[in-house]
């Protein structure tokens, strides 16, 4: 039957049986408005089709629809306008389902005969899209659920579902150019914190309402962070519904497997890989969303040229594989076609960056992951425990679990170790580990399908095998080649039976597809390892050069000569990718290192000798390099960590910890020390480069510097030409500094200038510390500018900088801006009260700012009076430090004033000000009605007792305050009465200072009466009060009883031997003093001792200090040696 047929045969209800002629109807028991069996059967075709017409109908289809109903003149006119008037298509077609609904079912039956009868794509879509895609997922997941447990990590935590991606601004230079482990190895695995997360199911989504979803997505990431895994767990996702349910279609290509392929259309391509969509046509058809997945870019062989391939826009054409796979990625070749790139970062630069719409990076474990790791999978025996603090030792091991799969390669190999009853030879470096993971992989079971042989035979089959993965692997790595067919592995000799074997199952991964079958190394660094183990054992017999695979070339005899020829060749290669080839070949001239090898490899003897002229060869090649250090360079050292030779590296990492690296810097020093900048952990929190840099050092470091995260850069006598080079730096797009100080440098305003420029750019500093430097008000204006674009920048310190009033003029401006700044420091720039003034106009809108430091800086009482009118407006400052200002009475009412108003302010600092009692007597007022105020500082003003009455009266109401700091305010023992009243019935202080006044053992009597009650004070500072025994046994006393207290300083009194024997036998009991500081006290010998012997029934004592008591050296030590006998953990200072 013809399609007009098949029309009219719907449409003609002449031709169909009614339910009187074919049946008996109860017509009691049946509604005379009951839907015929017919008009149910149409509402359930429209119900059934209605979101395949929502999902592929396009306009021009419905204006068909809408036409042809309104010539059968199944529409009327009105419904014709209310369907086109209906907004949005999808609403369109909602109208037109319900209109249609709603009527006889002669309509449903005329939608329903069109759309069977149409030859158009969108037709054909909404007719067999349920059977095609329901196939297509049915295949995907079978072909994809049997890789379920090699992706899944099985641990909740790590599973792909609760990860993100990193949304990246294209490569940058480093990640194009430079090896995979090397690359984790400089940032130590760190991830970049600027960088926006992107969940999978938000990968092909638009980023904001009015952007459109990405043409071409890459998704790049180094080698074995699980960029297939990723995919998979995708289109398991997708298959089941639960991601991207707007993507119709979705068709993995793995891009290794179309090696085999030379030329092909993309619809022959679609026809052998997926056979089951027979109309490939429907699938790339602009009508359906459908995502195409190019899964391993750096896999496929050809090389892409986006510059010269041949244009094809016809996908029935055939073209070359290569010209296909740019074609499509160029978008000449299904351009309605979403897809999705996933390669190693190298390869994937090959793309031009105006064809990515998308770049998202995957990130790898970070040591949290990797302690989750191992406790989910190695927690047997601690085994869990014992890994970990393995690789807290090894640093260098530590970062590559960075990479899954090698974290799992490691874990393996060291449990392997570990269960071999060989707990002390644990391998320390990577020739080590993966000498011992060939070892484990060799070592148990024997080839499949064949008989069984002795186990000489199979340690000969084994040898042979590795030598010939060996060769296989250097050649190949040559050709930057890493998958092979079954014709390669023939080629090298390698029975295809033995891949299946224990060993060959081990390092070679197989996938087979309807395409074509491939093999690989389980991981780039395996391929590495192996190919350093043929070099190593066929340059001592070689007669030709190994690097030429063919026999004609010229002669080279001997291991050395060898040697020398494959670090020439790694120096000279720009992409770095013979530099982990160079560290194992080199680790393999140790002989703790190759002995798990013993088995595997025809080994000669070795007296050691090779290893000490590596060694001298390697610090020749240091002594070389050029004036500028670069990763090739810093390889050096990693060779020389490999080869266990390490007495140059610990120099330099000595150097650098203890703070003398100044004067030593040589040519070897340097590179030595950018090795340390990305594996010492003396570099792993801050990398502390005080005192010993200049220019030329500087210039030498600048692209090792770029990796470090919190850099030190203080009193190194920096001019403004070094600014020029640091600037440069942290203008790079490969910078990660997310820390700078340059403090106690001679940096001026055109340094200044240098940095405002990179600031223009850099996206990943957040501090930078300019403490005591001389860029003036015109330096800070430059910065400022920069400020007010910067949005990464979230502290800074201008300390000393003699900015003066004018330059914080343009940094308060800043302040009106800019939405990221949190802390601004600006002690000591004379801003004056018209810098106060300006600062306190811009905090009036400003909700940032959290911390402002203006110490020093001659606010006096008119700048001080405008920043409290603006601490009623600002609510979000949360400190600010006003020390040194010359602040009186007059200033602290204003801001006791605003402090009644404002509800933000935690931390507040007065010190050395003039505020005498009447301003004591405001703050008290205050305090009564402010309970956000946490720490107050009042130190060296003139408040005397009548001042500290008011503020103690207040602390017995106030809920708010922690900390009081009272010293130096000429406090008697009548306002410490008052003080110890409060601490009676206040909860909340934790610290109380009332350093250096005269409370003698009265006031003091007083506050031990508080502490037998009191039970929120944690810190007590009596230092110099002039206390005297009686004082020291009232604290004694208190001691007893008070649980709470965990710091006393009772420095500077007069303690004597007898308060010392009081506090000794205190000291017994309590069980809440960690840190007691009873230094020039007077307390001699005997007085030391009781102190010593306390010390034997106290084990919560972390810290002592008993200097200045007249001990002399030899009781010193006596002393140090009882406390140390008594109490290890106790830190003494005698």
């Amino acid at each position: 039957m013809n399609r007009e047929e098949h029309y009219d045969s719907i449409m003609d209800r002449s031709k169909r049986i009614m339910w009187q002629d074919d049946c008996y109807m109860d017509l009691q028991s049946t509604s005379c408005s009951a839907p015929s069996q017919t008009e149910t059967q149409n509402l359930h075709w429209i119900q059934k089709n209605k979101d395949q017409l929502q999902s592929f109908a396009s306009h021009s289809f419905l204006e068909e629809i809408v036409g042809h109903l309104r010539n059968l003149d199944i529409l009327t006119s009105a419904e014709e306008n209310s369907i086109k008037e209906a907004g949005q298509l999808q609403d369109r077609i909602n109208m037109l389902t319900s209109i249609i609904t709603g009527e006889e079912s002669q309509s449903s039956d005329a939608l329903q005969a069109f759309i069977e009868s149409s030859d158009s794509e969108v037709a054909q879509l909404i007719l067999n899209y349920d059977a095609m895609v329901k196939k297509h997922k049915e295949v995907l997941l079978q072909q994809y659920e049997k890789h379920r447990d090699r992706d899944s990590v099985s641990c909740p935590k790590l599973n792909i579902s609760s990860r993100t991606l990193l949304l990246v601004d294209g490569l940058s230079d480093f990640q194009q150019k430079e090896h995979d482990l090397m690359q984790v190895g400089v940032t130590r695995g760190g991830r970049r914190n600027h960088l926006r997360q992107l969940g999978l199911a938000k990968l092909f989504e638009p980023l904001t309402r009015v952007s459109l979803p990405p043409r071409v997505t890459l998704t790049v990431g180094v080698a074995g962070i699980g960029k297939t895994t990723w995919v998979r767990h995708f289109i398991r996702q997708w298959c089941q519904g639960t991601i991207c349910p707007d993507i119709h279609f979705v068709l993995p290509l793995t891009l290794c497997e179309l090696n085999s392929l030379e030329k092909v259309s993309a619809e022959r391509l679609l026809k052998m890989t997926f056979p089951h969509l027979q109309v490939p046509s429907l699938v790339l058809s602009n009508a359906c969303r459908t995502l195409l997945i190019l899964d391993g870019l750096d896999e496929f062989r050809s090389t892409l040229n986006f510059s010269d391939a041949a244009p094809c826009n016809d996908p029935k054409k055939e073209v070359s594989i290569d010209d296909l796979v740019t074609n499509v990625i160029r978008g000449n070749l299904l351009p309605d076609v979403a897809v999705w790139v996933t390669s190693r970062p190298g390869v994937a630069s090959l793309i031009p960056g105006g064809l990515v719409d998308r770049v998202t990076e995957i990130p790898g474990f970070s040591p949290e992951d990797i302690q989750i790791f191992l406790n989910h999978h190695f927690s047997e025996k601690d085994f869990a425990s014992r890994i970990w603090a393995h690789l807290e030792s090894q640093k260098i091991l530590m970062v590559m679990c960075y990479i899954p799969c090698i974290c799992w390669m490691l874990a393996e190999t060291l449990l392997y170790v570990m269960q071999s009853g060989r707990q002390e030879s644990l391998p320390k470096t990577c020739t080590e580990l993966y000498a011992h993971c060939c070892s484990m992989k060799a070592e148990v079971g024997e080839p499949r399908g064949r008989e069984p042989v002795k186990s000489e035979q199979v340690h000969a089959t084994n040898r042979k095998l590795l030598g010939n993965l060996g060769r296989l692997a250097f050649y190949s790595l040559l050709k930057h080649k890493y998958t092979f067919s079954e014709q390669d592995l023939r080629a090298y000799g390698i029975d295809i039976l033995l891949t299946q074997s224990s060993l060959g199952a081990g390092v070679l991964i197989r996938r087979e597809s309807t395409i074509h079958t491939t093999y690989r190394f389980t991981h780039l660094t395996l391929q590495e390892f192996l190919a350093a183990t043929f070099y190593h054992v066929s340059s001592k017999r070689a007669i030709f050069d190994l690097f030429s695979e063919s026999t004609m070339s010229w002669p080279k005899i001997g291991f050395q000569n060898h040697f020398r020829s494959a670090f020439q060749h790694s120096q000279q290669a720009e992409d770095g990718h013979l530099d982990l080839f160079v560290r194992f070949l080199t680790g393999l001239l140790c002989p703790t290192t190759i002995k798990p090898l013993a088995g595997l490899l025809a080994l000669g003897k070795d007296d050691g000798s090779q290893k000490d002229w590596a060694a001298g060869f390697l610090q020749g090649l240091l002594s070389s390099v050029g004036s500028v250090v670069s990763l090739r360079a810093v390889n050096l050292a990693y060779c020389l960590q490999e080869l266990q030779h390490t007495e140059l590296l610990r120099s330099v990492e000595e150097d650098l910890r203890q703070g003398s690296l100044a004067g030593k810097l040589t040519r070897p020093h340097c590179v030595v020390l950018g090795y340390l900048l990305h594996a010492s952990p003396v570099c792993s929190e801050q990398t502390n480069l005080t005192g010993c840099l200049n220019y030329s050092t500087v210039k030498s470091l600048l692209p090792q510097l770029l990796y470090c995260t919190h850099l030190r850069l203080e009193n190194n006598n920096f001019k403004d030409d070094v600014m020029e080079l640091l600037g440069s730096l942290l203008s790079a797009k490969d910078c990660h500094i997310l820390k700078i100080s340059l403090a106690d440098n001679i940096i001026s305003n055109k340094g200044a200038k240098a940095l405002s420029r990179a600031l223009l750019v850099n996206r990943t500093l957040t501090s930078i510390n300019l403490k005591n430097n001389n860029i003036g008000s015109k330096g800070a204006k430059f910065l400022a500018e920069a400020l007010k674009m910067n949005q990464a920048l979230i502290s800074i310190n201008f300390q000393n900088n003699s900015i003066a009033e004018e330059g914080a003029q343009a940094i308060a401006e800043v302040l009106q801006c800019n939405r990221k700044l949190v802390s601004l420091n600006m002690r000591k720039n004379t801003v004056g009260a018209g810098g106060a003034k300006k600062f306190a106009e811009a905090l009036k809108t400003n909700r940032t700012l959290t911390k402002l430091i203006l110490c020093s800086n001659q606010l006096g009482d008119k700048g001080t009076v405008a920043l409290a009118e603006a601490l009623t407006f600002n609510h979000t400052l949360l400190s600010l430090q006003l020390q040194s200002n010359s602040i009186s009475n007059k200033g602290m009412t204003a801001l006791t004033k605003a402090l009644k108003l404002n509800r933000g302010l935690v931390s507040l600092n007065l010190r050395e000000n003039s505020i005498g009692v009447e301003g004591a007597k405001n703050m008290a007022h205050a305090l009564q009605e402010n309970n956000s105020l946490q720490n107050l500082d009042l130190t060296a003003n003139l408040l005397h007792d009548d001042g500290v009455q008011a503020i103690a009266g207040a602390i017995k109401f106030n809920q708010g305050l922690t900390s009081l700091h009272l010293q130096w305010n000429f406090i008697k023992s009548t306002a410490t009465k008052a003080l110890a009243q409060a601490l009676l019935s206040n909860t909340t202080i934790q610290l109380l200072d009332l350093q250096e006044n005269a409370i003698g053992d009265e006031g003091v009597t007083y506050l031990a009466e508080a502490l037998k009650v009191n039970t929120s004070l944690r810190t007590l500072c009596l230092q110099g009060v002039s206390a005297g025994t009686s004082g020291a046994v009232a604290m004694a006393e208190a001691l007893t009883s008070n649980q709470t207290l965990q710091t006393l300083d009772l420095r500077g009194n007069a303690v004597g031997m007898k308060g010392a024997k009081a506090l000794a036998n205190s000291l017994k009991c309590n069980r809440s003093l960690k840190s007691l500081n009873l230094q020039e006290n007077s307390l001699g010998m005997d007085g030391a001792i009781f102190i010593a012997t306390a010390l034997k029934g106290n084990h919560q004592l972390a810290y002592i200090n008993l200097q200045g008591n007249g001990i002399g050296e030899s009781g010193a030590k006596v002393i140090s040696d009882a406390i140390k006998a008594s109490a290890p953990s106790c830190v003494v200072d005698i």
